[in-house]
């Protein structure tokens, strides 16, 4: 195990020439008043080689508290060998890997830095106003070859880079010279700011699901940066730092993943501005790692002390209910469970606790997540999950945050479903008052999609609301009539009289909207070979197939298309993104198809590209022109939404894939003799029910296109 170990055993002489350069160890308590609070971190925990050189990473990040000045962290642990960065930057998101005015970073007035192995760096101060809960950029330029990068690699965030040999690019403004992208936050560990109104920061010390796993990606939902929105509403607030690595444990640890208590000095108690810290940890150690609850216990204990001799309040979050989580729960785990969460709330060894477990914990079975709260996995959250964690802490136990507002607003269910055409939805909103005494004026907005309406059903205001007491509003919403199928956001907003202030807060919810059969509109045509009646639907470019159907290749041809007449030309390409696929068994099918008449694949030229509902691509064709499908490639995973595409060549058909419609993926090449003249083009999807009698499948679809 490398880390922090190696960091007490440097060489000192490096230390005088890398003054003012190397992040020094001091503990936050001996930081004085003015200095820097973190807004933002990431525990680093593997390094590995890219195989690349002269490259550029653009780094969004999503920061708590806001400030008037900006500096950031770099570490370069995990490896014995140094790294150059020869060029930073940071600026202010203007979207995607756009950013507004770059500000070079310097350290120790230069504009480079190197590294060296198991070392940290920080930058010099830069002058930039950075509101809280805004995107930060970071971009870092590294010259020559790049041997390794030290990485926090569960990012939940699209992180940018140029090609190999794309060079410098740091202080670009715009994003035109970073073509790839993946999910890791490269040698970043922290962003500080000064100036602020922070009076310190939080550091929420955790595994996978302080990490946010399952979570929406790009969409900062983790739980903590619902707790960051909360305390963004303080009139003194405090930064939250993300400190969870997945799959970490109290009392164990393994090479590129150290144990809670092996890295609580690097990622809690040399924090700048740390005052208190969130420990959310032991479901690991309890499920697979083997732990007793004692065991647990015993290392919660001295984090305690070693947070408390650095002058640091621990808050102790109580262990999540995993039952159906694998094989992993049994019911001696489950009594180790209980026996750690009594100690946390009742043990009188933390300064407070946040109760996470009974926050999401189904009431009527209280070893699982209740269903609103469950990813699916039975151990991680769903964003409403992450939401009910953030929720149960304790803001004014934390002691940093001042004047908080006391009330909350929330919107039930977490992922309403909407039909387009429909006769609306119910949906509500529930006003908690948790502050000590009563707030007054309460009054509640739904803030909707343009086109869409509300109704609530009764008063949207209340005269007064005691602690403790809550006011529903049940809305039954209607989207637009257009409104496009898929998601869309829901926000509410409450303002209520806090102490004689007007206060506020907000929730927003993602709707989806569904398709409801109707008119699919000239040129478009339709036609079926199912027994069971198909429907179509048409939203602009969105098209709904539902249908039945025993198969689509071999003995039988059984689907449902929409299609477009002569639209295939002799050499040319038919494109569709395929958005999802419900229903029916794992075979159902749903893409693109070209046959010299579409009605008739008998007449030649048929060919079919699907993405089945769990086996992946399937490319089949008709080498004999009797209309079967005689053919086929393909396979891998499943994936949607997916964009498919057929280029014909005369009677030549090659296949393509992608999960962007920019990188694409070569499926197989096919040779199609009976294909001749132009042909018809269309969407098709087939329940593949010879297993599931008279199941529908339901296909959407948001683009299709057929061109020379």
């Amino acid at each position: 195990m490398l880390g922090h170990r190696r960091l007490a055993t440097l060489a000192t002489a490096m230390a005088a020439v890398l003054a003012g350069l190397l992040l020094p160890a001091a503990s936050p308590a001996e930081a004085a008043p003015g200095t820097w609070t973190g807004t933002w971190a990431t525990a680093q925990h593997a390094a590995y080689d890219p195989g690349t050189s002269e490259v550029t990473v653009r780094i969004p990040v999503r920061v708590s508290a806001g400030g008037s000045s900006v500096r950031i962290r770099l570490t370069n642990d995990f490896t014995t060998e140094p790294v150059t960065i020869g060029h930073a930057t940071v600026g202010l998101r203007e979207g995607g890997s756009a950013v507004t005015k770059p500000q070079q970073l310097r350290f120790g007035g230069k504009s480079g830095v190197t590294i060296p192995g198991g070392e940290q760096a920080a930058s010099d101060q830069v002058r930039l106003t950075v509101p809280a809960r805004s995107d930060l950029v970071v971009s870092l330029y590294f010259p020559g070859r790049l041997t390794h990068i030290s990485q926090h690699w569960m990012g939940l965030q699209t992180v940018y880079w140029t090609p190999d040999g794309g060079g410098d690019h740091a202080a670009d403004a715009d994003g035109d010279a970073f073509t790839k992208t993946d999910s890791t936050f490269p040698f970043l560990t922290g962003v500080d700011v000064q100036g602020g109104n922070a009076a310190g920061a939080v550091v929420a010390l955790g595994d996978s699901i302080t990490d946010g796993a399952a979570s929406t990606s790009n969409a900062n939902r983790r739980w903590p940066d619902y707790l960051a929105g909360r305390l963004s509403a303080c009139s003194t607030t405090a930064g939250v730092l993300n400190e969870g690595i997945s799959g970490n444990r109290i009392t164990a640890g393994v090479d590129g993943n150290p144990s809670a208590l092996d890295r609580l000095e690097r990622d809690v108690l040399s924090q700048p501005g740390a005052r208190t810290v969130i420990l959310f940890e032991g479901v690991n150690d309890l499920s697979w790692g083997g732990a007793t609850g004692d065991q647990v216990i015993d290392g919660m204990k001295e984090i305690v002390r070693r947070a408390h001799e650095r002058g640091l309040r621990v808050i102790g979050a109580t262990v999540v209910p995993y039952r159906g989580w694998g094989d992993w729960w049994t019911e001696a785990k489950e009594a180790d469970r209980q026996k750690v969460n009594t100690f946390v709330r009742d043990g009188g060894v933390f300064d407070g606790y946040a109760d996470f477990d009974k926050a999401v914990r189904d009431p009527d079975d209280p070893t699982r997540y209740g269903a609103a709260f469950d990813s699916g996995d039975h151990l991680h959250p769903n964003d409403t999950g992450m939401k009910a964690f953030a929720d149960a802490v304790d803001l004014a136990g934390l002691r940093v945050a001042r004047d908080c507002p006391s009330a909350r607003v929330r919107l039930t269910p977490y992922r309403p479903t909407l039909q387009a055409g429909g006769d609306g939805t119910e949906i509500t909103s529930t006003v908690t008052n948790t502050g000590p005494r009563a707030v007054t004026q309460v009054s509640t907005h739904l803030d909707l999609p343009d086109g869409w309406s509300a109704e609530p059903a009764g008063s949207t205001r209340t005269r007064s609301l005691a602690p403790g007491g809550s006011a529903t509003v049940t809305w039954t919403v209607t989207p637009a009539a257009d409104a496009a199928w898929g998601t869309h956001q829901i926000g509410v907003r409450t303002s209520f009289v806090q102490d004689g202030r007007t206060r506020r807060d907000s929730d927003s919810v993602d709707a989806t909207v569904t398709p409801a059969p109707s008119e699919v509109r000239a040129p478009y045509l339709t036609t079926a070979t199912t027994t069971e009646e198909a429907q179509y639907a048409q939203n602009g470019d969105q098209f709904a197939i539902w249908a039945g159907g025993q198969d689509l290749s071999g003995w039988k041809d059984e689907k449902a298309a929409v299609y477009l007449a002569d639209a295939a030309p002799p050499s040319g390409t038919v494109t569709a993104r395929v958005v999802g696929q419900t229903g029916s068994g794992p075979s159902a099918k749903a893409g693109i198809a070209v046959a010299n008449d579409l009605t008739k694949p008998e007449a030649g030229g048929y060919a079919v590209l699907t993405m089945s509902a769990q086996y992946g691509l399937e490319f089949m064709t008709d080498s004999d022109g009797d209309g079967k499908l005689d053919t086929w490639a393909g396979g891998g995973s499943s994936y949607h939404p997916a964009w498919l595409k057929l280029v014909r060549d005369g009677t030549a058909y090659t296949a393509y894939a992608s999960s962007d419609g920019t990188a694409w993926q070569q499926v197989a090449t096919a040779t199609v003799p009976s294909a001749s003249g132009t042909g018809d083009a269309g969407l098709v999807a087939s329940a593949v029910n010879l297993n599931y009698p008279g199941q529908i499948t339901t296909a959407l679809f948001d683009s299709f296109s057929a061109h020379e």
